[in-house]
């Protein structure tokens, strides 16, 4: 319905319409890098990737990234229909990419429900659903990753960091910023997440120890 007035929103649909359902991984690792704006997922996610000769695949993925700021600014529900969309497209390129290395992601789909979550709910953490409610589950359609690897700092470091980096805020980086409760929320909504659950890195250390760190897990949990 919305592509009557926004016709990006066609254009995703139908590259939606052209992936193939119920994606298969393939015999490489895959493995998800999750955390709020300024942990460090970029460097840890091209570091990783570098050490492992690996794939980087980033959500939304690239084919439909240059519209982000376009849904950015629409209503929340089509906004996050955007998000979902990217998701299911992402997979595709998952499985292809799967059969030929180890692949890294930058976000998938527990960046989706926990900005979702937090968004939806208005208040303070307790307002959140109970801790196995089905909105933290996996999507059985959706392709699964082995590992999803959710990177923490105190919120502190990661306002320096934000600051260190000088670059534009988007509404969602300004809105953490603004309201420790909306944080908070998201990231509780990461730590509820399950099958597969996140598994928290401190990313507080040195890059050379959080990548130390994230290697020892990736060794520990994808055999390949």
């Amino acid at each position: 319905q919305c592509a009557a007035w926004i016709p990006e929103a066609g254009a995703v649909l139908d590259l939606l319409e052209k992936c193939p359902e119920h994606q298969k991984k393939g015999g490489f690792p895959v493995v998800v890098f999750e955390g709020l704006d300024a942990t460090g997922k970029t460097t840890v996610t091209q570091s990783v990737k570098d050490t492992l000769n690996g794939i980087l695949l980033r959500s939304p993925p690239t084919c439909i990234s240059q519209w982000r700021t376009i849904f950015d600014d629409e209503p929340a529900p089509i906004k996050r229909a955007f998000y979902a969309a990217g998701n299911y497209i992402l997979a595709s390129e998952i499985a292809n990419a799967s059969t030929q290395a180890p692949v890294i992601i930058d976000r998938y789909w527990h960046s989706t429900a926990a900005y979702t979550i937090a968004t939806e709910i208005n208040g303070k953490v307790q307002d959140l659903p109970p801790v196995h409610d089905e909105v933290y589950q996996w999507p059985e359609d959706l392709l699964k990753p082995d590992l999803v690897l959710l990177l923490t700092v105190d919120p502190e470091e990661r306002v320096r960091r934000l600051q260190h980096r000088g670059l534009e805020k988007t509404k969602e980086e300004a809105e953490l910023e603004a309201n420790s409760l909306f944080r908070q929320s998201v990231e509780e909504s990461y730590r509820r997440m399950v099958n597969p659950a996140c598994q928290e890195v401190d990313a507080s250390p040195s890059k050379e120890e959080v990548l130390k760190t994230v290697l020892q897990l990736i060794k520990n949990h994808c055999a390949w």
